[in-house]
């Protein structure tokens, strides 16, 4: 809501780019799919700490205000930016660890039948490979934001996602 709120009340004259307008797409449909689609799949859960919460709010709020003014008012690029081989390899790794990303919450969603409270070790996909696929993915796909972007802002995205 936040990238949308700043868009909405500010003169967003960078949007009227191009490449400004597919950035913050990239980054509002990540959010689109993790804050609408992705938590009406899940099932059931374990409760999660108020300070957990807090703290990943806080973050979300952050960095959508950050990335959503500075696409909407301060990034310049030159139109043909979206023909860039930095663009162009970004775009594809975001939409790679995206679609990474998805299919390894759906591997972890149906790990246990309903009803099942035993501890599962995921199989197939990225798991197969390594132990936290949907954070790979998501990894994977923050790297490709970044370098499709180009930016000081995409890169502290990338590398705070990293360490989280």
């Amino acid at each position: 809501a936040v990238p949308l709120w700043v868009c909405a009340r500010t003169a967003a004259e960078r949007l009227r780019h191009a490449p400004n307008r597919v950035l913050l797409a990239m980054f509002l449909v990540h959010y689109a799919q993790r804050s609408l689609i992705f938590p009406f799949l899940i099932r059931g859960g374990k409760p999660m700490p108020l300070y957990t919460c807090t703290l990943a709010f806080m973050f979300c709020v952050y960095n959508g205000y950050l990335q959503s003014r500075y696409l909407s008012q301060y990034a310049v690029y030159a139109d043909d930016w979206v023909t860039d081989p930095r663009f162009l390899v970004g775009f594809c790794l975001w939409l790679i660890g995206m679609l990474i990303n998805i299919h390894s919450d759906h591997i972890l969603r149906n790990l246990r039948k309903p009803g099942e409270t035993g501890y599962k070790i995921p199989r197939g996909g990225l798991f197969e490979y390594v132990t936290a696929a949907n954070y790979f993915g998501e990894v994977v796909e923050w790297c490709g934001y970044a370098l499709a972007s180009w930016s000081i802002q995409g890169g502290a995205f990338a590398a705070f996602t990293f360490c989280i």
